[in-house]
């Protein structure tokens, strides 16, 4: 019987049978288990990803790197249940709770959980509580901080001359227990490599016991605080050494100790660190929607990439005036588009009108930027100017001799611009009729966020990527002038008018690069932090 055949029998009954309700449950769980990897977002799995965006909940917790929620669904309900030594927010037990009213909801439900649920994530608890009360589930396992966090360090948990075992323990068992769970007398120095999770508030205490149970006091260890995080913090030391040196260098948690020979190949094997702008924090000020290549290439460095989007792109106010320059599409001979947002806004409209691409045939496409470039060939089409100075004024010049004297053209652009590119064309006698594809708001971050990131950790740099980027963090921070506030923040803006904004507004700017680009503008960043003082 096909796929098809078998709902429409489910269906057509009062009640559908056991086997199918069964069947429904694996084949639709109510309730992710989702392990989200140890903070690097990057290490969540696919099929994390996939749950992850489908669900109407996602209950998350204190070690989930909150980068991942820029794939929630824009209505999904999201719900914070971080707990941390000393600040406990909700119990297991209301957690366990909460994941099963949530799905008797009608939700789908992601519980997004550090590391792997199965690996002291008290996943089998959650599990369990599910199973008690008939809601469907499934575990997607994740990448485990026991593994991935002395990765990052540059430390093998198993290697041939090292050790060919590993063995992963708590550092913060339950004090209910009646028995303690780990057996200290039986990690001799023959039980290989140890890795324990939560363990630094513990470390002298189990220092104490390996010790006592026959660790020499010169085997390695290491303590891996935030590890796979940008502001990753790694000391090394011996058993004899390191409560010194933890005290010394102020580590806390999260953080993962490794105990055992590996430990020594560190220095040879470190990578993470290595990476030219690792430590670097780095504010990016474009909009959600459009953060995600360019955090990618700064992490991808080493920095540690902190999005606040300071614009908000939404749709226009009205869809009449596009709509009706969409209809009558072949009565122009240019069509501009001066940024991505407005290449994707006019083309979603134009599918919604169900126009003919065809309908473009006798119509020029000009671009401001590679960006805007690659948006219009991404749908086939060919843009005939593309001006060497990535600006208005370099399309002017570029549109020069080419949009004659009569031509109708069309600007799709956002509510508020400049004007430099309609005024110059007029000039050159064209017709230019602007329509509103989209406009940029201010979104609704506030500064209490801003000065959170800031009371963090110093920010080393901030990044401008238009100018209303810099007028709305400027209206973001009053009644503070925004020199006041960066004032130990590098100013990076993607070109010169963005930059003259920003100087407008008293700041300095010390990276700009040569071609109004990301890919430029990233390299303007790692040139800065790189290369030797002139």
């Amino acid at each position: 019987m096909t796929a098809g055949g078998t709902a429409e029998s489910a269906v057509s009954r009062d009640r559908p049978t056991e086997n199918e309700l069964r069947s429904e449950q694996i084949m639709n769980p109510t309730v992710f288990l989702i392990g989200a990897g140890p903070g690097d977002p990057e290490l969540l799995t696919l099929k994390g990803l996939r749950c992850l965006q489908v669900a109407g909940c996602v209950i998350y917790d204190s070690l989930v790197n909150t980068d991942l929620l820029q794939y929630v669904r824009p209505d999904a309900e999201l719900i914070y249940v971080g707990k941390r030594r000393g600040q406990q927010r909700i119990s297991q037990e209301e957690i366990n709770q909460l994941l099963v009213e949530k799905s008797k909801e009608g939700k789908t439900v992601a519980r997004l959980k550090g590391g792997d649920p199965f690996v002291f994530g008290r996943g089998g608890e959650e599990a369990e509580s599910l199973t008690n009360a008939g809601v469907g589930f499934e575990i997607v396992p994740g990448v485990s901080s026991g593994i991935a966090v002395p990765a990052y360090a540059g430390i093998p948990v198993t290697h041939r001359d090292y050790s060919s075992s590993v063995t992963f323990l708590t550092g913060h068992e339950d004090s209910d227990k009646e028995d303690p769970g780990i057996a200290w007398d039986k990690l001799a120095p023959g039980a290989g490599t140890l890795v324990f999770f939560m363990g630094v508030a513990r470390l002298p205490e189990i220092v104490e016991n390996l010790v006592r149970c026959g660790r020499p006091l010169n085997t390695p260890i290491a303590v891996v605080q935030w590890g796979t995080y940008g502001k990753q913090d790694v000391i090394t030391g011996t058993l004899e050494s390191i409560l010194q040196e933890a005290q010394s260098n102020r580590i806390g948690s999260p953080a993962i100790t490794v105990v055992g020979e590996v430990v020594k190949l560190r220095e040879k094997l470190k990578w993470f660190e290595n990476r030219p702008l690792f430590g670097k924090r780095i504010v990016i000020t474009r909009p959600r929607q459009q953060v995600e290549e360019f955090r990618s290439h700064l992490s991808g460095l080493g920095a540690e990439v902190i999005p606040f989007p300071t614009i908000e792109i939404r749709p226009p106010d009205s869809w009449k005036p596009l709509d009706q320059a969409i209809r009558q599409i072949d009565l122009y001979d240019w069509l501009i588009f001066t940024s991505a947002n407005g290449v994707h806004h006019f083309f979603s409209r134009y599918r919604i009108l169900e126009r003919d691409i065809r309908d473009l045939k006798g119509v020029r496409l000009a671009a401001i930027g590679p960006a805007t470039e690659r948006a219009l060939r991404d749908l086939d089409l060919t843009v005939e100017v593309l001006p060497g100075e990535f600006k208005a004024e370099g399309l002017v010049e570029s549109l020069r001799g080419k949009v004659l004297k009569g031509s109708r053209v069309l600007i799709a652009r956002a509510k508020v611009a400049r004007d430099v590119l309609p005024v110059e064309l007029s000039k050159q006698g064209a017709h230019v009729e602007i329509v509103e594809a989209y406009q940029s708001v201010l979104p609704s971050v506030t500064r209490d966020r801003l000065e959170q990131i800031y009371a963090e950790r110093p920010v080393d740099m901030i990044v401008f990527t238009s100018s209303s980027t810099v007028a709305n963090l400027a209206e973001i921070l009053r009644p503070q002038s925004m020199p006041e506030f960066l004032e130990q923040t590098v100013v990076a803006a993607i070109g010169p008018v963005t930059a003259r904004t920003a100087e407008e507004h008293g700041l300095q700017v010390l990276v700009q690069p040569a071609q109004y680009t990301i890919s430029s503008l990233v390299a303007a960043i790692l040139d800065y932090y790189t290369k030797p003082a002139k």
